[in-house]
């Protein structure tokens, strides 16, 4: 089994605030948007006091349309409704958004718009907001890496035939809490930068500005509050893990790489973008070689080029010492997931590569649930089965394959130094 993550001893070596783990929650794994998005429309419709939806891509598309449908619906009814978007990862929908949206009294806000050439020029515009978050009354929420777009369409390639292959949870219970606390900073961060000058006027002319000024900073933080009545027992335990640029920046990254130094009998990983750094690979590297089973499946229908190179300039490093690859190809593949041993899972929008490790806000639900972890595991075993097994003769460290890693390392290390991010990587 893997090692805790509410062992303080995991996360000694962390430096940041470790996940917290909550009993009493109900988890339910979804596949793709068109498991997704139905459930989503419902519990919007059910609204009675709020909903905060924060999301990297918000198309044009029907799938789309019926979301933001039941949110102007719920605004309507005088449900209150705040939904953020990037400011790239929507550009090409802004203002179909402020159409279906701004009439029926939604608040939206755009995280680091892009609607002045000038915008494009700073650094900070490499940091997007790549969350897919949606909590109604504090009660229910949907995190995962779906965005609201149907599954059949994509933005470079057009519509296929077959769905991407997708996951996000629901959930339900104390964890809700906290992912509603994250959603709203996203929200109130998008706010304080459109507005700055106003915020900054206002808060000088409160008549309690350090007051005002404490409660602007907490909504901003995003830190999880005390849940009344949580004693951390069952049902289900899980932990909202959140990668910022704050105080939890490696926070995702740990809590793969803790429960990998964990495992005994397997690892499961699918991401599309793959490019982790030194220790999150020597991790996989050790736990193959006590003898888990270490399987990580890739895209093997290409989206982005640049990134399958990424990818596979790390293949025979990895094969090398026993980490099985496979692609898949029945589709695009855009799951975040991992299943770790029998009962450790994570769901959520982090890929495993510079952009998500180090840049964009991120989240992720780890779950420590036997019955949850199988009916993820079972799904990946499905999607491996349909994929293919690299098999070509791994080329070990030979200067053609050191030339390759180190020409991609050179690359994501001018990207993060653009961003604003040091060091090696």
């Amino acid at each position: 089994m893997p090692l805790p993550l509410d062992d303080p001893s995991a996360w000694a070596w962390s430096g940041v605030p470790r996940p917290r783990f909550v009993g009493g929650n109900d988890v339910r794994l979804l596949q793709g948007g068109d498991e997704l998005f139905p459930r989503m429309v419902e519990a919007i419709d059910a609204a009675r006091h709020e909903v905060w939806l924060a999301t990297y891509i918000f198309h044009s598309d029907d799938a789309a349309r019926a979301v933001a449908a039941a949110l102007s619906a719920a605004a309507g009814r005088g449900v209150e409704v705040h939904v953020v978007v990037d400011g790239f990862g929507s550009l090409q929908t802004m203002a179909t958004l402020r159409e279906w949206l701004l009439p029926g009294g939604v608040r939206l806000e755009v995280f680091r718009p892009l609607d002045r050439w000038w915008a494009w020029l700073q650094p900070g515009q490499l940091r997007r907001l790549h969350q897919k978050l949606c909590v109604v009354d504090a009660d229910i929420a949907y995190v995962g890496g779906i965005n609201l777009i149907d599954d059949r369409h994509d933005l470079h390639h057009g519509w296929g035939d077959a769905p991407r292959l997708d996951y996000a949870v629901e959930l339900r219970g104390p964890i809700a809490r906290q992912v509603r606390d994250t959603a709203r900073a996203m929200w109130a961060r998008a706010h304080l930068g459109h507005f700055w000058g106003e915020e900054l006027r206002a808060l000088a002319r409160s008549s309690a500005p350090v007051e005002q000024t404490v409660q602007l900073l907490r909504q901003l933080r995003a830190r999880p509050q005390p849940v009344p009545g949580d004693d951390g027992g069952e049902p289900v335990r899980a932990a909202f893990v959140v990668r910022d640029n704050l105080r939890q920046r490696r926070a995702i990254e740990r809590s793969y790489v803790e429960a990998i130094r964990g495992a005994r009998e397997r690892v499961d990983i699918a991401v599309p973008y793959f490019y982790p750094g030194q220790t999150f690979r020597r991790a996989l590297r050790r736990a193959a070689a006590r003898g888990v089973r270490v399987r990580l499946l890739l895209q093997g229908k290409i989206d982005y080029r640049i990134a399958a190179l990424a990818a596979r300039a790390l293949y025979d490093e990895l094969r090398a010492h026993g980490v099985r690859i496979y692609e898949y190809t029945p589709a695009f593949l855009h799951a975040k997931v991992a299943v770790v041993d029998d009962d450790w899972a994570t769901v959520g929008s982090s890929n495993i590569d510079p952009l998500s490790l180090l840049l964009n806000l991120e989240a992720n639900v780890v779950v420590r649930d036997p019955l949850f972890a199988r009916a993820l595991a079972d799904r990946l075993d499905s999607a491996i089965e349909a994929s293919h097994e690299v098999k070509t003769q791994p080329a070990g460290r030979g200067w053609r394959s050191w030339l390759h890693r180190g020409f991609v390392a050179w690359c994501a290390g001018v990207y993060l130094r653009l961003a604003g991010i040091g060091g090696r990587y």
